[in-house]
C-alpha cells in the first residue's frame, strides 16, 4: 500500500490498481480519538454500583489475574468509606460492561473503574481509584504526565502480568454485595 494525500484526505492506494481503497485519515482519526478518550459513558443501572445515582464506584477487574485481585485487596484495605464495589469481568454481570468498553472479557487488556455513569480504563482508572483513597490523593500529580506515556507503561505491565504475578485457575469472587472478601 502507498499512502498519499488526495483532496484533503489521506487515502491508501494499491500499487496494482491505482484506485483509492479506504480513506485512512478518517479511520486513523477515529482510532486516535477513541484511544485518547479518558472518560467514556457507559450504560449501567443508575442505582447499581457505578451508576449515576449510586454512592459506590465499581471496579471491573480480571478475576483470574493475581495482580488485579491483589490490587482490589489493596484498594479494599484502604477504603474506609466502603465506597468501592468489585465485579470480575468474566462473570455474567461484568461481561456486558467490559464489552461496552471494548475490553474482551476472555482476554482483557485493561480493567475499568465506573463512577457516576462514567467509565475510566488503563492508567486513568488507576489514578481515579487512587484519588478516592486516603493518603493516595497525591497521585493526581501523574496527570501531568501525558496519558500516552502512562498508558504505555500500563500496557507493558498488563501484557506481562500473568508471567510476572501469576494467573488463578478460577475467578476471584467478591461478596454477594460486591464488596471485597475480608
Amino acid at each position: 500500500m502507498i499512502h498519499y494525500i488526495q483532496k484533503d484526505r489521506l487515502a491508501a492506494v494499491s500499487p496494482k490498481s491505482n484506485q483509492a481503497a479506504t480513506p485512512v485519515a478518517s479511520t486513523v482519526s477515529r482510532v486516535f480519538a477513541f484511544s485518547m478518550q479518558a472518560e467514556r459513558s457507559i450504560v449501567v443501572d443508575p442505582k447499581s454500583p457505578g451508576g449515576i445515582n449510586s454512592p459506590h464506584g465499581l471496579i471491573l477487574f480480571d478475576g483470574v489475574c493475581v495482580l488485579c485481585s491483589r490490587g482490589c485487596g489493596f484498594v479494599n484495605k484502604r477504603d474506609r468509606r466502603g465506597y468501592f464495589r468489585f465485579v470480575p469481568m468474566q462473570l455474567a454481570e461484568g461481561r456486558p460492561l467490559a464489552e461496552q468498553l471494548g475490553i474482551n472479557p476472555d482476554r482483557p487488556d485493561s480493567f475499568a473503574f465506573v463512577a457516576n455513569g462514567q467509565a475510566f480504563v488503563k492508567s486513568e482508572a488507576v489514578l481515579r481509584i487512587a484519588r478516592e483513597l486516603p493518603r493516595w490523593q497525591w497521585t493526581w500529580l501523574f496527570h501531568f504526565m501525558p496519558r500516552m506515556i502512562r498508558d504505555a507503561i500500563y500496557d507493558l505491565v498488563a501484557r506481562n502480568r500473568y508471567r510476572w504475578f501469576g494467573r488463578r485457575d478460577a475467578c476471584m469472587l467478591p461478596n454477594s454485595d460486591r464488596s471485597w472478601p475480608s
